[in-house]
């Protein structure tokens, strides 16, 4: 099963770390990431761009623009990973593997991908993801 890795930090934690330091993270979790596609599990991986560079639609009658992210919390969503695992279980490892290469705090939300592909399946239905093939 396809889960989604999200990841939550502070935006202001991440963004003062210096050159060295976020080169050092970057290659740990790099080694995190080759071993995870050399076991043919790792989909896309993305790093988000500061909260300040994001636009929300607010969903209503009216659809609302503003500048800014969804919600004002502490954590912001960094970025994310999409992994095949064979279950949750291996999902928490696949997590805490990446969350000591960070080294950072922090955490990580796991979710279960569904994928959604038109005319595929019935009004209503829902496909749990698969890996890749």
């Amino acid at each position: 099963m396809l889960y989604a890795i999200l990841c939550y930090d502070s935006e202001d934690a991440v963004g003062s770390w210096s050159r060295e330091e976020e080169d050092a993270v970057m290659e740990r979790l790099g080694a995190v990431q080759a071993g995870l596609a050399a076991q043919g599990r790792l989909g896309p991986v993305a790093r988000l761009l500061p909260t300040t560079a994001a636009t929300t639609v607010r969903k209503g009658g009216e659809p609302l623009v503003i500048d800014g992210p969804f919600a004002e919390t502490k954590e912001q969503l960094l970025g994310f990973y999409i992994v095949d695992c064979a279950d949750l279980d291996a999902a928490i490892a696949t997590a805490k593997e990446l969350g000591r290469a960070s080294g950072s705090a922090g955490a990580y939300e796991l979710r279960p991908l569904m994928l959604y592909r038109p005319g595929e399946v019935g009004p209503g239905e829902a496909r749990p993801a698969s890996a890749p093939s």
